[in-house]
């Protein structure tokens, strides 16, 4: 469920098809995303799933399922 929910987030901000958007896509590389991208999907994540994520977790989180597993380890 998680999965999914961040998947459609992804696929509607970054304009991807859903077979792009995999737990091993990396928000940088695979789907060319700058930093203020990536502020405004997580800030999407964030409001979705009622969890902040601090600045200094951010830095670790580098794919789909770094942030799957950070969400379902906070919610």
């Amino acid at each position: 469920m998680v999965f999914e929910k961040i998947k459609e987030i992804i696929v509607e901000q970054f304009e991807v098809e859903e077979d792009v958007v995999t737990m091993e896509t990396t928000v940088a590389d695979d789907l060319g995303a700058d930093s203020l991208d990536i502020v405004e999907v997580l800030m999407s994540i964030e409001d979705e799933f009622d969890v902040e994520i601090p600045d200094e977790e951010i830095e670790n989180i580098k794919s789909v399922g770094d942030l799957v597993n950070y969400i379902e380890a906070h919610m």
